[in-house]
Order: structure tokens, then sequence, then C-alpha cells
């Protein structure tokens, strides 16, 4: 049977979940391995003729990156460290990607010196070929291009129009050039519009990958013959309630006609989509404080578990998992975390039965760049992470101690 296209939160089990917040503690990030596989057959099922990856920086826990592995996708990572992860994990470095935004020194000398030869190495600035060739890298190369089309679900993640990202559309094609010029292996091209694309949005995707089949066409006539062309991730899941997912299928044929003919495989590379919703956050009540605004509900998690809400403005769904929870009046409340900071608050004028010290939250689509994004900021330790895969759960990263925020420190 196919899994339904959005997991919501009223579907995890309230009383698997208490059990495991009592076992594990709070905060505690949970991620559901059955759920990543499920949403990868999915995205392969839609984007049959397409090669896919994973975006790793969405989450880079190693049973994670284990599960997409399996299941048979590559892994485009942003950093060395995201490198080390998919290697460590077991990809196999043809099925690796690193998409450097102005990498640092010491992130080259790894791609170059320490990772496996087989992996791609794409550059979005002339100055990184120029760094590349310093270091007597001649392998796999793709081009980042700007394609002067930008889109998400917040201006600070719309990376297609931003001149950060990529070489600009009007100078890939002699940069292209150089490239095979200088002896490197040019295999693709790459752009991205940004994260969380859903909706009007789609327009923007679609004009995208328009521009770079419009591309591929020319540089493979022009310079080289070419194995891809990534058009990036950035599809979106829906975090409220009311909102519908996407219908894959449909973007998936629009992606393919907006691409035309061209002698190169299609690839995307979601991140989002793979994860979120098989992610959830547990947080323990402690302070209940009423105020003539709303009843402000202060939880042992904050903006230094998920920092979303604050960064982004995002949305949250929040569930109560109080068992006597439906025989509370109902409440509007204001979730809010310990951390001194305006801006520590996980959700306004949300409706909860009215709450009470030691109540049990969950808060959804928790399994996209939260644990990933998570800080010591305050000194407050990282949470933990449990696996699930079936009726079975695991640690897949312990919880910090106190320790463990000086344990780099010398004195």
């Amino acid at each position: 049977m196919t899994s339904p296209a959005v997991r919501r939160l009223s579907e995890w089990d309230a009383e698997r979940l208490r059990g495991l917040a009592s076992e594990y503690g709070t905060p505690l990030y949970l991620v559901d391995l059955d759920r990543v596989r499920e949403n990868a057959a999915r995205l392969q099922s839609a984007f049959e003729f397409e090669d896919l990856s994973y975006a790793v920086k969405a989450n880079t826990t190693r049973s994670v990156l284990e599960t997409l592995r399996d299941a048979g996708v590559g892994a485009e990572c942003a950093s060395a460290g995201e490198v080390k992860r998919a290697l460590d994990a077991g990809f196999d470095g043809a099925d690796v990607r690193y998409t450097a935004v102005n990498p640092p020194d010491r992130d080259l000398d790894f791609v170059v010196d320490e990772a496996d030869a087989d992996l791609v190495v794409t550059v979005g600035a002339t100055d990184t070929l120029d760094r590349l060739a310093d270091r007597g890298y001649d392998g796999r190369l793709c081009i980042r291009v700007n394609p002067g089309v930008g889109a998400g679900h917040h201006e600070k993640v719309a990376t297609g129009a931003d001149p950060k990202f990529g070489v600009p559309y009007d100078r890939a094609p002699d940069l292209a050039r150089e490239a095979v010029g200088r002896g490197f292996e040019l295999v693709g091209l790459h752009a991205h519009a940004g994260s969380g694309i859903s909706g009007d949005d789609l327009a923007a995707h679609r004009e995208l990958v328009a521009r770079m089949g419009d591309l591929a066409r020319d540089v493979i006539a022009d310079t080289t013959p070419l194995d891809f062309v990534n058009v990036g991730g950035g599809l979106g899941v829906p975090y409220r309630e009311d909102e519908a997912p996407l219908d894959l299928r449909a973007v998936a044929a629009t992606t393919r006609e907006a691409f035309g003919d061209a002698d190169a495989t299609l690839g995307l590379e979601p991140g989002r989509y793979f994860v979120a919703d098989a992610g959830v956050l547990l947080t323990r009540v402690n302070t209940v404080k009423p105020t003539p605004e709303t009843t402000v509900v202060g939880v042992d998690a904050g903006m230094t578990t998920l920092i979303r809400p604050a960064l982004y403005d995002s949305y949250h769904e929040i569930r109560s998992l109080a068992p006597d929870g439906d025989d509370r009046e109902a409440v509007t409340a204001t979730v809010a975390g310990p951390v001194c900071e305006t801006a520590d608050v996980f959700g306004t004028g949300r409706s909860l039965p009215a709450p009470e010290r030691d109540d049990l939250l969950a808060v959804g689509n928790a399994g996209a760049y939260g644990y990933e994004m998570a800080s010591q900021y305050n000194s407050r330790p990282r949470p933990a992470v449990v696996a699930l895969e079936g009726e079975n759960d695991s640690v897949a990263v312990r919880r910090e101690r106190l320790d463990d925020i000086t344990e780099l420190e010398r004195w």
C-alpha cells in the first residue's frame, strides 16, 4: 500500500511517544527510519527517470544516511564534514557530490587529498577553479550556475537569484570552456532555486529548470558532453495542518517538460522532503504562567534545540500528549523555551489543553534542520536523538552533558 504523502503530527502514537520521553528524557528528537524509506520510495516513484540525491545538510544522523544509502540515492554535501559523514556511512564516492559555497581551504584540502577520488566537486566561482588547480585536482567537476531565479519559504533560503551562489548564468558557458581547456573533467551543471518550494514557487522552479535545459544544450553542443544537469531540491512539505502536500507526480512531469530534450541525466537533490515528517521533537512543560495576553507555557526545549521558528519565523505544529488532554478546557498559549531571547518561542496563539507542569508536548515536522541546527548557545547541552525502526528504538546521538560543553576548552 502506498504511504500517505504527508505524516501529520496526530498520526504519531501518543502512548509510544510518552514512553520514549520517559525512557530517554527530554528534550528529545525522534527520527522514524521507516518513514524516511517511505519518503524515498515516493520520490523515486515520481521521479522515475531522474537521478536522485539527498541533500545531506537536512539531517546528517548516521542512521538516516545509512537508510538513504540503502535506498539507492546519492549524497549532496555542502562541506568536507558532510563528505566525510557520507563516505563513513558507506556511500560510494561516485555517488557523492561536494557542492561548496566559498569553500574554506581545509575543506578543499580534504576533498582533494583525502576523499574518494570518484566524487564530483561542484564549483560556483572561477576562483574556486583556480584553487582546485593549485592543489592538482583535475577530476570530476560540476559548475554551479546562478540562474537568476530564486524561490523558497523565506528570503534567507531563496538562493537561486542571490549573487552568493553560483556563476552568473551568462558567464557559465565561458567557464565551462575554461574548465575543459584546463584539463578538468566537466561532468555536470547545477542550480538551486531555494528551500521549501511549494505552491506559487513552483513557477520559479519551472523557469530555473527551463533555463538549465537551454544552458545544457549549449554546453553540450559547443564544449563537452555532460553526464547530468542537477536542478536542486527544495521540494516543500506542509508544515501547517491545513496545507496540502505537493503532487509529486505533477511536479516531476512539469520538471521534465521544462527541461526538454538534452543528452544528460536530469538530477534532483531534495533534503527536507526525505526527512521532515519523519522527525518529531518531544519537550516537557516546566512552567505555566497565565498573563493578561496569553498563557505562557515554558518548556525544556528552546531555540538552541530547534532554531527554525526563531530564524525563519517557521511554523511547527504543537500537540499536547497529556493523557487526559481531551478532558481539559482549551486555552490560547505561547510555547516558549528557556533561552534568554525574545525570539525563543516555538509558537504563539496556539490552542492547547489547559497546560500543567510536566505535560509532554510534541513538535511536528522536526526531522529536517532540527537537530542539525542545534547549538550550545547559553551553554546548553544538545538533546539526544533516538532512531525508530518498526517497534524498535535506539540512541542515534547521545544526549550531551554539561561536561561536554567545556570538553574542547583549554586553560
